[in-house]
Formats: C-alpha cells, structure tokens, sequence
C-alpha cells in the first residue's frame, strides 16, 4: 500500500518550486512597486475600499476563494478516476495556471483602479465586450450561491455541531469588528482572545448541536431537498445570511469574520498535513495513513460512462484553477490591498493554499477508502470529515472530535464564499448598469434587492431537485471564466507593453477555453440531448428534470457563445496592438477611426 503522505510531499515539493520561483518573476515581470498608491488608499471610503493588513487581507482572500469545490472536485474525481489523475492534476496544474490567473486577476484590477475584470477587458475590446464578460459572470455567481448554500446545509445536516459553531464564530467576528474598528482597541491581544473563542466554540457546538428538523419531508412550504428536511431549512437560511452579511460594510463581518476563520481554515488544512507527516513518521494514527482506493480506474473511469478528459478538468475545478477567483481578486481583494507587494502572497499565496485544502481532500479519500458510486456530492462531503478526522487521530484528538473540527472548517470556507459571491454579484451588476437611470436600474443595483436578484433563482435551482445538475454547470461555468480571466490579463499585457511577453497568461487561457469548451460540449450533447432524449425518449423524466435538462443544455451552448466571441475580440486587439496600431477600443477590436 502507498503511504499518502507521498502525496503530501509531492505537492509541498511542486508548489514550493512555484512560489518561490515562479511567483517571484512574475512579481517582477508586472512590475509591483510599494511606492505606488494601491487603490484601497486612493479611493478609501470605509465601506469597500478599505486597506487591511496582509494577514488579515489573506484570511479574507484564502477564506473566500476556499470553498466547497475544492473539496468535492478531489474527492468526485478521486473515486471516479483514481487517485493520480487528481493528484496530476492539483500538483501541477495550480503553480503553472491557478495560481497564475489568481496573481495576474489581482494585479490587473490593482493598475484599473480595483476594478473588476469585466471592466479591465471593456477598456480593450470595448462596452459590448465588457457587458458579455459581466453578465457571464453574474450568471456564474447565481450558481456559486446555489452551490455553496445546498454544500452548507448538507454539511450542517451531517454534522449539526458544525452549525452552532458556525453562528458562534459569525457573532464573534461581529464584535471583533467593533473591538478593531470603533474602539481601536490593540490588536495582537485581541486577536488572541478572540481566536481562542472561535476554537471553543466547536466544543460549545458538540456539546449543543442544532438540528432545525427531522424526517424525510419539509413542512408544506418548504420544497424538500435531497430528501432531507433539515437540509430543505438550512437552504433558505445560508442564502438569507448570504445577503445580508453582503450589505454590509466590510470591516463589521466580512474582514473580522475572515480574520478569525482564517485560524481555524490554517489549523484544517496545515493541521492535517501535519498530522498526515506525523502519523506516517511516528504512527500515531488509530489507522494506518496509507491509500485505500484505486490509483487508476481507467480513461472511462468508475462509472464507466465519464470519460477522464475533458471530465476530469471540470470535476477538479477550485484547488487547481478556478474563474471565481478572478471575481475574488478583482472586486474585493484589488479593493483592500496595501501594498503593491502584497499581491504576491495573496494572489499566488492564496491559490496555493487552495491547492493544499484539495490535497487533504484528496488524502481524506484515500485514507477513508471512501468507494461511493460517482462521488455525490451529498456522500462526499461528510467523508472529507470523517476522513479528516481520522488523519487528526495522530495528534491524539478523537475522531469524535476531529471529524466535527474538519466539518467546522470546511463551513468556514463556505460561509466566507457564499456571501462574498453575493456582494461580487452586486459589483457586477452595478458595472453593468452603470449611473442608474430608472427605478429597475435603481433595484437592481441596491444592496439588498440585488440580494434578492441572485437568491431567488438560486433557491429555485437547488429545488428544482437537480443537484447533480447545479455541481456540473458550475465547474463548467467557473472553468470558462477562468479561461476568460486569462484572456483579459493577456489582453492588458499586450496593450501595457508590447515586449511583454504573453506565455505565462496565453498557454493557460488557450488550454482551458479548449477543455471548457469540450466538456460543456459533453455535458450538453451527450449527457443530456442523447442521453436523456435520444437513447431514452425522454419518457423517464417528469417535467421538472425535462425542463432542467434543457436549460443545462442552453446554458451550456450560451457559455460556449460568449466564450468564443470574447475569445475572438480579444485576439483582434492583440493582433492590432502587436502590429503596432495602437490600442483598439472598439467592439471586436477594430481601429478607431481618425475622424
């Protein structure tokens, strides 16, 4: 049997490698400078714009980009393929193409004023294009918000001590907003203080779980989800907070709350792959730390109907490249960075960081020999718990204890994500729409009935009882955006200098935009037009999965459109600008005119 602590070393070996290599030409190569006023500083305002120190600004940032996926990705893959394709994929594709469209999606947005990347690529290629990327990206939202807040519930379902530690730690980071912020009170003390809160409150939740019901079916106003009421309540619950804890001004909850999670997201993730060294070296582990699955469960995987590629590079989408991230770095990030050279640490750092929380996924599989039929999402996640708490079983802490630890974790994660797409889908509307000009811009841009706007058809996804659905459209979404963040990064390279070269940011853009492309492809024809209409006559859907299948099907081919045509815009003005006429402004990228 193989120790998984090879894994552990083989991934530490090749990131490694990249930040301190990589990320530091990079860092060279945009040219940070600490001398320069970050936009944070120049545009401070107290509510978005508001510089924060590097730790705390990392625990924001790596709290909000960490969330469920790169848990569920490793661990759907890692039992449909095996465990080396996943590995493959995370060791090597995070330093040479996450961590990249991270660092150069947080750098563009600091030269473009914080400035979110739809707004980056419409100075280059014009309004046209900058609209297609912004609403691209609001629809990407939509499903991260329907994704993360199903993720949560289940999670708080499986472990309901997780939940009353996440409400604890939530009104703790609340009046630790008010400890920094309105009493500027010292904060090395404080920080101490409240930290410590924060871990017991996991004790607090294991001796007082929450659990809002029991059953198999919601009260007659609530859908049932999963076939759970528990998590049927906790769904409109999580998107409730999601808005609310958007609107408001980001030192109350959203710094403080990321600070303080930060501790607990550092201590899962290095805790684990700490304990995994230990418990190999020492064997203190209640289990032995070695791989219990496949390696390699061939090119059509476990299922025997999923092929490996273009699958697998969907499947694995946050914790080896994610367009979220973009959105992150771009439009809160870029908002609170204090110095130029903070970019690096955060903007690659950070991506790393996720890197690892998808390899203790990935060691959490192999370790718990979990062997569940296509990974579902709802068996996967408490079997990262469950195997994580065996892993913590090296440092003498009782499975009992460590599995509700991990569960804590990973709803940190979430709870920071869900609500940060929500304000980041404000952003983009607000570009969208500009200075409002009616009661419906008005709406659509206030805090709250935007809120309103990315909940509603959330909820309505996750009801619509297609889960599976909702998972494969957002890696298809998110990997697409990523490859369009790239896109956009190339184009302000080219149009910033054109002897800067275009490797770094144009391989990873042309490789994901083909997979994206190819996989959206798969998901749309043969998963559901053949699949579900064709080989089966449709005859064994109801109306509800006939209605989904369709609009997975024209969101796909949608994505795929607005993809290729920015695609195109963007290689026309880097086809003007490197034939040295100037920077083209104009829709698809054509030269102004001199009139």
């Amino acid at each position: 049997m193989v120790q998984v602590i090879w894994l552990v070393v083989a991934v530490l070996a090749l990131f490694s490698v990249g930040y301190l290599g990589y990320s530091r030409y990079l860092a060279q190569f945009v040219e940070l400078d600490d001398d320069r006023e970050t936009p944070a500083h120049k545009y401070e305002d107290g509510q978005e714009y508001v510089p924060a120190k590097k730790p705390v600004l990392l625990g924001h940032h790596y709290s909000s980009i960490a969330g469920g996926a790169p848990i569920v990705g490793p661990i759907t893959a890692g039992v449909v393929w095996g465990w080396v394709p996943a590995l493959l994929w995370i060791a090597i594709g995070n330093p040479l193409m996450g961590s990249v469209h991270d660092f150069v999606s947080l750098s563009s947005s600091l030269r473009h004023e914080g400035k979110s990347i739809g707004y980056i690529i419409g100075e280059y290629v014009g309004e046209r294009g900058k609209n297609m990327l912004l609403w691209f990206a609001f629809l990407t939202i939509i499903l991260v918000l329907a994704v993360f807040a199903l993720v949560v519930a289940i999670v708080f379902d499986a472990f309901p001590s997780a939940a009353t530690a996440s409400m604890l730690y939530i009104a703790l980071a609340l009046v630790f907003g008010l400890y920094l912020y309105q009493f500027d009170l010292p904060f090395i003390p404080g920080t101490v203080a409240f930290v410590a809160a924060v871990f017991a409150s996991v004790w607090v939740g294991i001796q007082y779980p929450i659990t809002l019901a029991s059953g198999s079916t919601a009260p007659a106003f609530i859908p049932t989800v999963l076939g759970s009421a528990n998590i049927s309540l906790w769904i409109p619950i999580v998107i409730l907070y999601a808005g609310i804890a958007s609107a408001l001004p980001v030192w109350m909850l959203l710094q403080p709350r990321d600070y303080l999670s930060s501790f607990l997201l550092y201590a899962g993730v290095g805790g684990a792959l700490l304990a995994i060294i230990v418990g190999t070296i020492l064997g203190t582990s209640s289990e032995p730390l070695t791989i219990n699955i496949d390696a390699y469960n061939g090119f059509w995987g476990s299922t025997g109907v999923t092929p490996l590629f273009p699958m697998l590079f969907i499947t694995i989408a946050c914790g080896t490249i994610s367009g979220f991230h973009s959105l992150v770095s771009s439009g809160t990030t870029a908002k609170q960075l204090n110095t130029e050279s903070d970019a690096r640490a955060i903007g690659y750092g950070g991506m790393l960081g996720e890197g690892l929380l998808a390899t203790v996924a990935l060691a959490s599989l192999a370790v718990a020999g979990i062997t569940v039929e296509g990974g579902g999402i709802g068996q996967a996640l408490p079997n990262f718990a469950t195997g994580g708490g065996i892993i913590l079983t090296s440092f003498g802490i009782p499975a009992e204890y460590g599995a509700p630890f991990m569960a804590l974790v990973l709803v940190s994660f979430l709870l920071t994500s869900t609500d940060t797409a929500v304000r980041l889908g404000r952003y983009m509307m607000e570009e969208i729409v500009g200075t409002p000009e009616s009661s419906v811009e008005s709406a659509a841009t206030n805090r709250y009935s935007n809120a309103a706007i990315q909940g509603i058809p959330a909820y309505v996804l996750i009801t619509s009882g297609s889960w599976l659905t909702l998972w494969q459209l957002f890696g298809g979404a998110n990997q697409l955006l990523a490859a369009l963040a790239l896109l956009t990064a190339t184009v302000w390279l080219a149009n910033w200098d054109d002897s800067k070269q275009l490797i770094s940011t144009g391989v990873p853009m042309a490789v994901m935009t083909f997979i994206t492309i190819l996989g959206l492809g798969w998901l749309a024809f043969h998963d559901n037009l053949y699949v579900k209409f064709i080989k089966d006559g449709g005859t064994q859907m109801t109306a509800v999965q006939t209605a989904s299948a369709v609009v997975q099907i024209v969101l796909a081919l949608v994505l795929i459109g607005i993809a290729l045509s920015l695609v195109k815009m963007g290689w026309e003005n880097i086809r003007e600008v490197r034939r040295g006429r100037g920077t083209a402004v104009a829709d698809g990228g054509e030269e102004p005119s001199d009139d």
